[in-house]
């Protein structure tokens, strides 16, 4: 089997998490920066079989996207130019940053740990394809 690769998207820099092979369990990848993002892809999925894209779609509370969907839309267009053998997607991101913190905080980390640039990126991304993850599964 291929895997699943999610990106919490943001002006500076994206959270990366990817499933395993046998797409059950999500695991973080290294913290990219936004101009990056897409080159970091292009050499990751040249050494692993990528079946889908997750882009976290950021909704405000009453569902409908946030004015941030800008910046995500063109980035979107982008992978699937890019990418058009890969299925690109969109989930509802809504509280994974916010969750994110608390995990990092719940976790013990001290507060300079918390933050360090990109951690709560790459535990949002993890949320977002765990999530995806357990819809598949219902």
């Amino acid at each position: 089997m291929s895997r699943i690769l999610a990106i919490d998207y943001g002006n500076k820099r994206c959270g990366l998490a990817v499933t395993d092979s046998l797409q059950i369990c999500a695991n973080g990848l290294p913290t990219q920066r936004t101009c990056d993002v897409v080159d970091f892809l292009k050499e990751y999925t040249e050494k692993e079989e990528v079946e889908a894209i997750i882009v976290g779609e950021p909704k405000n509370l009453s569902g409908e996207p946030s004015d941030s969907m800008k910046f995500i839309n063109p980035f979107i267009n982008t992978l699937r130019r890019e990418f058009t053998n890969i299925r690109i997607e969109t989930f509802d991101e809504r509280f994974t940053s916010t969750i994110a913190h608390r995990e990092l905080l719940a976790g013990g980390f001290k507060k300079k740990e918390r933050q360090e640039k990109g951690r709560a990126d790459e535990i949002s991304a993890v949320l977002i394809l765990t999530s995806y993850l357990n819809r598949r599964k219902n």
